[in-house]
């Protein structure tokens, strides 16, 4: 059964990405990508053939792991050229374990966001290839696309597509005065496309993904405001390039996961509903998760609601006062019952 039913039960007109959801035993996996005509593992173009008896690790393991990666392998030399060898002011992010640079690659002059990991989080070159092979299958409307990877020596970086219009983050909370707020429709659309991308990494991608790490930060919008998750599968990458449980709640997550996370460290796709919850409640109360400037009773964003979600005559309490005037009764019902839902909370 799909975590986000409300959100998944039909395609929306002129949703040309939706996934239409059904039980999962009838789901089948994408089809597997295969590598470009044209690419040729640099492993297996320099590496002579070795005679059966030749026990040496790695060599031929790390080249077909290469090999089964649709994704485009780079030079550590190509990625520092196209940030300007990573100087400060190219540096557009960064998390518990990685900094994410700008950069314009030479070859083709496409823009790209070039994510430099760290050394030290990491296993071997193997199981890092193995992770990046997983990551390069995964491809939706909704999810962030990775154009290539780098693993020359101990260096380990991911290359993505640039999306322009940033997070989901910098159009919802603390907007200066002169920029619009994204209006209901708007918020109701990054919603339906986050789910997306939450069902086709739980339910169509196989190995399932558990995103672990789920919140408005790892939310990137694009010119027309379609979302495309980013980060998914980072963790599992730490770890060797494993699918599930997720371990060790990363570095800026407070608030936006399950109680069960927070105490035990392993997310599950349960625990990734409940993160798509503290983010539906964001997106209609513009609220970050926590909000130390609040009153105390009011800092988690997930505390606040749930005195409202028990009163079906408070929902309008939830709505962020900039779209007050906007929204369709009907619509926030339903979307404050698929929260709560998430939330593990019973409403009337």
């Amino acid at each position: 059964m799909s975590c986000f039913p409300c959100f998944g039960k039909k395609k929306e007109e002129g949703n040309q990405g939706g996934v239409e959801p059904g039980p999962a035993s009838n789901m089948t996996p994408p089809d597997p990508v295969q590598a470009p005509a044209g690419y040729a593992p640099a492993a297996a173009a320099v590496t002579p053939p070795k005679p059966a008896n030749d026990a040496r690790p790695g060599g031929d393991d790390e080249a077909s792991l290469r090999g089964a990666i649709s994704a485009q392998a780079f030079a550590f030399r190509e990625l520092a050229a196209a940030t300007d060898h990573f100087t400060p002011y190219n540096l557009v992010g960064e998390g518990g374990f990685f900094r994410v640079y700008k950069g314009q690659l030479e070859k083709n002059g496409q823009t790209v966001a070039i994510k430099q990991l760290d050394k030290h989080g990491f296993q071997g070159n193997k199981e890092f290839l193995a992770g990046v092979s997983k990551l390069s299958q995964l491809h939706h409307e909704n999810l962030i696309d990775l154009v290539g990877y780098c693993a020359d020596g101990d260096q380990r970086l991911l290359v993505y597509e640039s999306v322009p219009a940033g997070t989901l983050e910098d159009h919802l909370f603390d907007l200066p005065a002169d920029k619009k707020p994204m209006d209901w429709c708007t918020r109701m659309k990054v919603a339906y496309g986050a789910a997306q991308g939450l069902e086709y990494l739980h339910e169509k991608a196989s190995p399932p993904v558990v995103y672990g790490e789920f919140r408005a930060s790892h939310i990137l919008l694009d010119a027309d405001f379609t979302p495309k998750l980013t980060d998914f599968g980072l963790a599992q990458l730490g770890q060797g390039g494993g699918s599930a449980p997720v371990a060790s709640p990363m570095m800026g997550s407070f608030g936006c996961c399950a109680p069960e996370y927070d105490r035990s460290g392993q997310a599950t796709m349960k625990s990734d509903a409940y993160s798509f919850g503290v983010v539906l409640v964001q997106l209609i109360s513009g609220r970050r998760a926590v909000d130390t400037s609040k009153p105390v009773d009011e800092q988690n964003v997930v505390t606040w609601a749930l005195p409202m979600f028990k009163d079906q005559k408070r929902y309008h309490e939830l709505v962020d006062p900039l779209i007050k005037k906007e929204y369709p009764a009907k619509a926030l019902n339903q979307v404050v019952a698929m929260a709560a839902m998430c939330l593990q909370e019973e409403i009337p």
